[in-house]
Parts: structure tokens; C-alpha cells; sequence
């Protein structure tokens, strides 16, 4: 455990898997930390309130960032202009400022105009996730042993860096710096791309006929279970990653078509050993995975 209080106050500006799962990472890490929970809904207050997360809570995100050291931006990317213009006011100087989205040159272009200096901002993205949403559905150990990525701007007080860097450490991730737009590159085929096959796969499964569409469910393999589980995120979520990253997700997509192409005109030809040869190479990337501890 920490010993050090990380920070005085923290806002959560939403509540969900990620904002619920850090919240309990601070009760656990920073005992002497006060949080408070801000989210739109009455309903979801009240889990908080019911769960022990947060020590205040309200639907008012100027209110909640007033005297807070932090503020986490953990919503959908559509609302971060949104936040940002309604949180201003509140924002002690000095605040440091973060967030958790998957598309960093969005949050960014949303974020950096409004959020001027005294107050410092920090994008980052804790590459982590369930298909599950809500505060029940947060948990402290999400984020052991996976990265988070910083995309502070190049003229960020390395402190304030720093501070978000021992956040997340403490959360047990390993912390990489990056530019945005790598950032974004990288997450377009790891992540964004795979969660549009997905929900394509899926969603062609139930488009097919009554009984064939009952069978596919009935008799799921692992390969499709593992599709529906990816296909179950949060829809306003993925959403706003597509719309906000579209550039490179059309890239990796164009890509993948290609290859995808590739492998469709060697099965109808029976060139068996192109296929072969093209599963070989990918098991080393599952081999990769495992060993980056990634799996």
C-alpha cells in the first residue's frame, strides 16, 4: 500500500468500469485521498453511494472539481468538450487534469483550448477494460500489469507528469509517453480495429436465418464467444472511438481488407500453403502477447 496520500482531493467525472475501478484504487492505495464521484445520473449516484466508492457525490461537475488537486475525465469522448467548458470555473490553479479515453488527439483538441495554464493537462489512456460498464462493475485489479499511456503536450510541467505517472503506478500498470497521434495509430489496430470485427461478426451471425441464426448460439465455439464478449462494450463508448478516430481506423481497416482479400482468394484457389504459411507467422504474434504478459 502507498503510504503517501497521492493526491487531497480527486474528481471522477464519470463513473463507470474505469472511473469506479481507479476510485477503488485510491481507497486502497491513498486512504487519507478524498473522492468524489460526479455522474448525470441519480441512479448511479446512488450505487456509488451504496458501494463505499467515493466519500461525496453529485451531478454538477463544476461543484465536483472545486478544491480537487485532480480531476478525471472518464466519460464518453462526445461529452469531453462538453466537461471541459463546464468544469473551468471550478478548476483550482494547479488542478492537474486527465483522462482515460482511447483517442488521444481528440481529447486534446477537446480538452487543451479551455484548460489553460494555471491548470495542468495530462491525457492518458490505461489500456484496460471488460465488456461490462457501470460502477458495479468497476474492480481494483483491472489495471494490474497492463499500460497506460501518457500524452501530456510538450510544454507540461514534468511534475504534474510525474503525479499521473505514480497514479497509475500505483494502480500496478506500467506507464509509457507517447504523441497522440501515435497513440491513436497504434490503438487503431490493437484495439479499435478488433472491436469492429467484432461487432461486424456479430452482427452478421444475427442477421442470419431463425434456425441457423438459433444454432450459431447454441452451438457457439470459442472463437465466436470470444467475439460476442468483445461485441457486449458499451455502445455510446465505441460509438465515439469510431467517430473519433476514423482516420486511423479506415487505414488499419483498408489494410486488413486487403489481407483479408488475400486469404479469401487463396481458399478459393486451394492454395493451401499460402494458408499455412500465413497461420504460422500469426502464432508467433499470440507468442509475443503471452510473453509481454499481455494475455
Amino acid at each position: 500500500m502507498t503510504t503517501a496520500k497521492l493526491f487531497d482531493r480527486v474528481a471522477l467525472i464519470g463513473i463507470g468500469l474505469i472511473g469506479s475501478s481507479l476510485a477503488r484504487v485510491l481507497r486502497r492505495e491513498s486512504r487519507q485521498t478524498t473522492l468524489v464521484a460526479c455522474a448525470r445520473s441519480a441512479e448511479t449516484l446512488e450505487v456509488v453511494r451504496r458501494l463505499g466508492i467515493a466519500d461525496e457525490t453529485t451531478d454538477d461537475p463544476q461543484a465536483a472539481v472545486e478544491g480537487a488537486d485532480l480531476v478525471v475525465v472518464a466519460t464518453p469522448l462526445s461529452a469531453y468538450a462538453g466537461i471541459a467548458e463546464r468544469i473551468v470555473p471550478g478548476l483550482m490553479p494547479g488542478a492537474i487534469v486527465t483522462d482515460v479515453g482511447s483517442v488521444k488527439a481528440a481529447a486534446l483538441r477537446d480538452l487543451q483550448p479551455v484548460l489553460a495554464a494555471p491548470v495542468h493537462l495530462v491525457p492518458g489512456h490505461p489500456v484496460a477494460g471488460t465488456e461490462h460498464s457501470g460502477p458495479e462493475a468497476g474492480f481494483a485489479e483491472l489495471f494490474r500489469d497492463r499500460w497506460c499511456i501518457l500524452t501530456p503536450p510538450p510544454d507540461t510541467a514534468p511534475e504534474a507528469v510525474a503525479r499521473v505517472t505514480r497514479l497509475w503506478e500505483a494502480a500496478g500498470m506500467r506507464v509509457a509517453t507517447m504523441a497522440p497521434d501515435h497513440h491513436d495509430r497504434v490503438l487503431a489496430m490493437t484495439s479499435h480495429l478488433p472491436h469492429l470485427i467484432a461487432y461486424t461478426i456479430v452482427g452478421t451471425a444475427m442477421a442470419l436465418g431463425g434456425d441457423l441464426k438459433s444454432e450459431v448460439v447454441t452451438y457457439s465455439a470459442g472463437g465466436f464467444r470470444d467475439f460476442t464478449r468483445i461485441a457486449a462494450s458499451d455502445p455510446v463508448m465505441w460509438r465515439d472511438i469510431f467517430m473519433k478516430n476514423r482516420d486511423a481506423v479506415l487505414d488499419v481497416l483498408q489494410r486488413f481488407s486487403e489481407d483479408l482479400t488475400a486469404l479469401q482468394r487463396a481458399i478459393r484457389w486451394g492454395e493451401a500453403e499460402i494458408l499455412e504459411n500465413r497461420f504460422r507467422e500469426t502464432r508467433a504474434i499470440r507468442r509475443s502477447v503471452i510473453e509481454a504478459k499481455q494475455a
